[in-house]
């Protein structure tokens, strides 16, 4: 994925899905300067990561 998918994604209303090594995601934050997102891993809000932005997958 790109930094601004990403960050279209991040704005948007409706919910997509995105996966970091097959593992559900949810961004919370994106960094478009560093190209690097926080993402929630699964449902556990403790669960953070910050990743480069093109680890990230967009699911269908």
């Amino acid at each position: 994925m790109d930094v601004q998918r990403a960050v279209e994604i991040f704005e948007s209303k409706d919910t997509y899905k995105v996966n970091l090594e097959g593992e559900p995601v949810w961004i919370e934050h994106v960094d478009q300067q560093n190209g690097t997102a926080t993402v929630q891993v699964g449902s556990r809000p403790t669960n953070t990561q910050t990743v480069k932005v093109d680890r990230l997958e967009e699911g269908e």
